[in-house]
């Protein structure tokens, strides 16, 4: 403290003690000796009272002559008159006793008082606490960012699987929370700010919860969303409130969740202008990324899963130095990702993480981890006491094609066209080189409008395909209509899905991928903007081609389906037999097997791709 401070203090003391002597002296020469009535009674029989005051309970006078005390005020009560008398027979020395009602009377106005501000004080917290009229107000400019200890977190780098790199990433600067002296002795420093980039459901969040709760230090984390009010100036003074609360924890994790709500790129989605509340908070977040020292021991994470729309400003070296992807696992993350959540549910000894990796390929975290908690739901729902590979079977096929619609009842000819559709499917697939193995085959519907469907199980992923692969992959697909034009010689409008995939493939050969000889080795098709790997709806734009141009693309799309149509078609030709034996087992089981297709489709089913 202060030396002038403990002054001030110090004549503070000595002033109340003051007032309180005052006080004492004063309430001493004022105060009063009672007096008992019947000395009262004697006194006034002597002529030694000289005046009276009477009130309704209490008489007070004053004394002709002092009394041995030294006083001549007195005080006494009222007692009947009759009653005093019948007293007086007995020589009774009787007074009334002096009642001070100073301390009920000042109770019964601040109880009350006390008791309705306690009642509305606790009101009022609880409001602020939900954030309500008072809270929000009062609080409006703190950070509504979630600080959680080691203890909270519980989550370390074990916990997360299918995702090496990134952890190889991140583990440097767990290292450096733990150590921050360590990267100094060489002039380097830390990156002041680290974004996880990523689809949806690769695991983002748990990483960034992985590093604080490897590095043991408080984790604040916040969405970027929980910035922005409908009062001006709100999201900066958040922002300030977020970092001074980080330094006061120092070393700690600052983690801003959707940062693509924050800090998407100024004046390039929307016509706000200058003072526009998003951009004040976003100026307010660079301002401190540029103030940020990482040798304090904070680290600022990030994670969006829309880097194309941030601000070049916030990406700039210096701001978020380092971006580490956070993709979609492969074949051998899916299996350590369902290692982990598989020993959480009880199993049967015949589930095979490396079949349900092959069955699911492209697929997150967060959808393996729904996949096994839906297969675990499947075996309890039937009673059983572990959870198969049919459950896990189940749950794949829930997911990917729908729930199955057993109350759909198709007339026959529609399940005998069906049979065929899915058999072509199934067939070509068995049988062309490059294909994808075919899992199960079934003609009973799932989902909005599947009439039946047809799993493949991918070998391996894959990352390039050549134009062979493309042309199978579109005879695969128009397999089906091929199937009803040999057998039933008509088309039906069950091909639909299959028609709009083989036509993307196509046109995509010719626009994208340069592989139509006539049209040469020249894309045509602007490149469209990607959602971290998914092709998002290609924004309108001027073709950049003629119209004769225009015109030689749609007959090449049209004679590169046509030839793999004429291919899917001779194929099942030849093969005439093994479809109708096929289908007619399709028709009589309504779904088969890896195995059971094996035995229907003889000869050499698969080549190597």
């Amino acid at each position: 403290m202060h030396k002038e401070s403990q002054y001030n203090a110090w004549y503070l003391v000595a002033a109340v003690i003051g007032v309180m002597f005052v006080q004492y002296l004063w309430v001493e020469s004022q105060r009063v000796e009672p007096l008992a009535y019947s000395e009262f009674q004697g006194l006034l029989k002597q002529g030694k009272v000289a005046e009276i005051n009477v009130a309704q309970n209490f008489i007070h006078g004053t004394l002709k002559e002092a009394r041995p005390d030294g006083r001549t005020q007195f005080i006494t009560t009222r007692i009947d008159p009759e009653f005093a008398a019948e007293l007086d027979k007995y020589s009774v020395k009787y007074s009334g006793q002096v009642e001070n009602t100073l301390i009920r009377d000042i109770l019964s106005w601040i109880l009350p008082i006390l008791l309705f501000f306690g009642v509305w004080a606790f009101f009022f917290r609880r409001i602020a606490e939900r954030g309500g009229i008072g809270g929000g107000l009062m609080s409006i400019g703190k950070s509504k960012a979630k600080v959680y200890v080691e203890a909270d977190t519980k989550v370390t780098f074990d916990d997360v699987a299918g995702v090496d790199e990134a952890k190889a990433e991140l583990k440097e600067i767990v290292e450096f929370l733990r150590d921050p002296k360590r990267y100094g002795k060489l002039g380097a420093r830390m990156p002041k700010g680290v974004l996880l980039v990523g689809p949806p459901g690769t695991g983002k969040t748990l990483l960034a919860r992985a590093v604080a709760g490897e590095a043991g230090v408080p984790y604040l984390s916040i969405n970027g969303s929980e910035f922005v009010e409908m009062f001006v100036g709100v999201g900066a003074a958040r922002v300030r409130d977020l970092f001074e609360q980080a330094r006061k924890r120092a070393p700690a994790i600052i983690f801003i969740d959707e940062l693509d709500a924050l800090g998407r790129a100024r004046g390039a989605f929307g016509a706000g202008g200058g003072n526009d509340e998003k951009e004040q908070t976003l100026n307010q977040l660079l301002s401190e990324l540029d103030g940020f020292d990482p040798s304090a021991g904070l680290v600022l994470l990030a994670a969006t899963n829309r880097p194309e729309i941030l601000d070049p400003a916030l990406l700039r070296a210096g701001r978020f130095d380092r971006q580490v992807l956070v993709d979609r696992p492969d074949k051998v993350g899916r299996i350590q990702i369902l290692n982990i959540y598989l020993k959480k549910i009880q199993i049967e000894t015949s589930v095979d993480p490396e079949m349900i990796a092959a069955l699911t390929p492209g697929f997150s975290g967060a959808e393996l981890a729904n996949l096994v908690n839906e297969a675990a739901l499947l075996a309890t729902r039937r009673g059983a006491g572990n959870v198969t590979m049919g459950d896990f079977t189940a749950a794949i096929e829930r997911i990917i094609a729908g729930l199955e619609k057993k109350n759909r009842l198709l007339n026959p000819k529609e399940r005998e066209i069906v049979a065929y559709h899915e058999m072509g499917h199934a067939l070509l697939a068995l049988t062309l080189e490059g294909a994808d193995p075919v899992h199960k085959v079934s003609i009973i519907p799932r989902g909005v409008g599947a009439l039946g469907y047809t799993i493949q199980r991918p070998t391996e992923d894959r990352y390039l395909m050549t134009r062979e692969e493309l042309e199978t992959k579109m005879m695969v697909l128009l397999g089906g209509r091929a199937a009803e034009r040999l057998v039933f010689n008509h088309f039906s409008t069950g091909a639909a899905d299959d028609l709009a995939k083989a036509t993307e493939i196509a046109r995509s050969m010719v626009t994208r991928y340069g592989m139509d000889e006539k049209l040469g080795q020249v894309t045509y098709d602007a490149e469209r903007g990607t959602f971290l790997g998914t092709p998002m709806a290609a924004p309108w734009s001027e073709r950049s081609y003629s119209e004769e141009t225009a015109s030689e693309i749609d007959t090449a799309v049209r004679r590169i389906v046509g030839a793999a149509f004429d291919k899917a078609l001779s194929t099942l030709q030849s093969r005439r037999d093994v479809l109708e034996a096929s289908a007619r087992a399709l028709l009589q089981k309504e779904t088969l097997d890896e195995q059971e297709l094996r035995r229907l489709v003889p000869a050499p089913v698969r080549h190597a791709a």
